[in-house]
């Protein structure tokens, strides 16, 4: 390995996607949702996200990834359009 060079493992960290309804907005971009299943954690825009000015209001649709680590919080990494859920068709 040349001097320097960083080793990438391969493995990135695990998540959980799961489908939500965003419940309310909170400071900071971040996101009260209420999970497919009854739970509702806090959850925070994903940089792409951000970096486009996808807007996120109460009552959207949204995926959540989830770490393993802490179930209660999450990122919003994708808002889906006109109400569909994520990957219907019209």
């Amino acid at each position: 390995m040349a001097k320097g060079a960083k080793q990438d493992s391969g493995k990135k960290e695990e998540a959980v996607r799961v489908e939500g309804t965003v419940l309310e907005a909170l400071p900071n971009a971040v996101f009260r949702v209420e999970l497919e299943n009854g739970h509702k954690i806090q959850a925070h825009i994903s940089g792409k996200m951000r970096m486009h000015f996808i807007k996120i209001l109460p009552g959207d649709k949204v995926v959540v990834e989830l770490s393993l680590y802490d179930l209660t919080r999450g990122r919003i990494v994708y808002r889906s359009k006109d109400g569909k859920g994520y990957g219907e068709q019209s």
